[in-house]
């Protein structure tokens, strides 16, 4: 399904109820000794000012552990990526709705997911992208050393969300896709 605006509308899973998924920690050593041997996907989907990247918030955090991302005013916490030109991703809140929008690294095919745990507390963007190397012997790339075979930034969604209502949207440009997650407020009046 494709919106008015050209963006495709993704659907947000809530039904992955995959055992073992993101159990694998991501170690700021493990990160810093993968990125220094790999390639031009690898810097392209963990680089600096990505959605993706382990020190998008100034420190190292890993993007499986889910952060409570609109606790933080954007500009506070992206305040240096922003002044060297290299952010790729927003967020911020209306009286309706909290709003979220990244640039997502082309890399192979754009295969984004959003997913939403099964009580709403925490919402999950995830893709693969090397789709080549072959996968944990269950075959789920996500229960392994994920980020050798694909990316996730896992996020808390504030008690007010609404995430059954949320909504996603993927657009194409030239080296990147556009992504935008509305999530409507509980007690919103209007809807976006």
């Amino acid at each position: 399904m494709t919106s008015s605006s050209g963006s495709l509308k993704l659907v947000i899973h809530t039904d992955d109820k995959t055992p073992g998924k993101w159990s694998v920690p991501l170690s700021e050593e493990v990160f810093r000794r993968f990125l220094s041997g790999g390639g031009s996907s690898e810097k392209a989907v963990f680089s600096e000012g990505s959605i993706f990247s382990p020190f998008l918030f100034g420190k190292y955090f890993d993007p499986s552990d889910a952060f409570p991302l609109w606790e933080f005013e954007a500009d506070v916490l992206l305040a240096s990526l922003r002044s060297g030109g290299q952010c790729r991703v927003d967020w911020s809140q209306t009286d309706q709705a909290y709003v979220l929008k990244s640039d997502l690294p082309v890399v192979g095919k754009n295969n984004a997911q959003v997913y939403v745990d099964v009580n709403g507390k925490v919402m999950e963007i995830s893709g693969q992208w090397n789709i080549n190397k072959k996968t944990a012997a269950n075959g789920d790339w996500r229960t392994g050393r994920w980020w050798e075979y694909g990316y996730v930034r896992r996020l808390e969604l504030p008690d007010d969300a609404d995430p059954q209502s949320s909504e996603a949207f993927l657009s194409n440009k030239d080296d990147y896709s556009f992504l935008e997650i509305i999530i409507p407020k509980i007690n919103s009046k209007n809807k976006f």
